[in-house]
């Protein structure tokens, strides 16, 4: 069994407990669902809108100063994100999934498979790098509000840490070329030794050493115009710490619908350690995971249980189905655009 897996099984038995051990608390939760505020809930569909905009921007607008996208309307770009996001959510790929779809989205505009990719990388890179400052910024208020108990500063610490290792190692193999070939021979060898068995020899060379090898060289060349002209990174920046607040304010609505204010500075961090937790799981878009650790996290730091469990589960419930709604038309009219084949 995977680590992704042993991830999904554990958390699963740790919410089966919750459940048992809180039932109580879950049929107060209930109860509170019926005292929603339906003019502030309405809110979560324009707020989600904006999301899903202001998360393409953060690729696309890196896109665009690299002279991409010219004939591409923001409308588009916003539905493309969309799709984005119902692809990770429909398929249990901790993100894989939604990270090939929208390369091949993008080819059909026109951009190369390595710079869609070196997009996506910007994406995350920069949203780490924001939220990094941001949960620095959220546990020292917290500090001056009401002090922050043990639970806030060791997964506060843990998610410095891990934002900063990861897009270190990022930044460590797209910065060598040699290693990018390297990691080219490895990776071909890997995926055509695994396919050939799975396809009983049917499939032996389903990748293309030279190919791969010219898709990461792509991506180096990028990395390196990026360190001549870092400015373009102003853009992406700006947009990721918005989309990073918007994500938390589509959880705080959902509790000021309900009559509760819970700080955002608590919300922020909680959503940080759900958003790394979401993407080691093998559920997909983490759903079952993202909440019981979002639930556990905040009643740990000091939210009524029912309070916690109403929230959540109002919000993850009013933005899973506006992505799968609105996300599974705009897929299939892609799909049907431009065919279920990729090269």
């Amino acid at each position: 069994m995977s680590f992704r897996s042993w991830v999904s099984l554990i958390t699963i038995l740790l919410l089966a407990l919750v459940v048992y051990f809180g039932w109580d608390q879950i049929m107060k939760a209930w109860g509170l669902l019926g005292s929603v505020n339906i003019w502030i809930w309405l809110l979560l569909i324009p707020a989600q809108l904006l999301s899903y905009y202001t998360t393409g921007e953060m690729m696309f607008s890196y896109l665009r100063s690299r002279g991409e996208l010219k004939t591409t309307s923001r409308w588009e770009m916003t539905r493309m994100a969309l799709e984005l996001n119902f692809v990770n959510h429909i398929l249990p790929s901790g993100g894989a999934a939604g990270f090939s779809y929208l390369g091949w989205v993008l080819h059909r505009h026109g951009v190369s498979p390595g710079r869609a990719t070196m997009a996506q990388i910007i994406r995350f890179v920069l949203s780490f790098v924001s939220f990094v400052a941001m949960v620095i910024i959220a546990v020292t208020i917290l500090a001056f509000d009401n002090g922050i108990n043990q639970t806030i500063t060791v997964v506060s610490s843990i998610l410095i840490i891990t934002a900063i290792g990861g897009t270190s190692f990022l930044i460590y193999v797209v910065s060598n070329h040699q290693r990018l070939i390297s990691l080219s021979g490895w990776i071909t060898r890997v995926v055509n030794k695994v396919m050939a068995k799975l396809t009983r020899g049917k499939k032996k060379n389903i990748l293309v050493l030279s190919s791969v090898e010219e898709f990461f060289t792509d991506i180096h060349r990028d990395y390196l115009e990026i360190r001549r002209e870092k400015k373009i990174l102003i853009r992406p920046l700006m947009w990721s710490v918005i989309t990073n607040l918007l994500d938390v304010s589509l959880i705080l609505i959902a509790f000021i619908s309900l009559g509760y204010w819970i700080n955002p500075a608590t919300l922020f961090i909680a959503f940080g350690i759900t958003s790394v937790v979401s993407v080691i799981s093998s559920s997909p878009g983490g759903a079952g995971v993202y909440e019981a650790v979002m639930i556990s996290f905040l009643a740990s730091s000091g939210v009524q249980p029912d309070v916690a469990i109403a929230g959540i589960l109002l919000a993850r419930a009013t933005l899973l189905t506006g992505t799968i709604l609105f996300g599974y038309v705009f897929y299939q009219l892609t799909i049907n655009k431009y065919g279920k084949n990729s090269d």
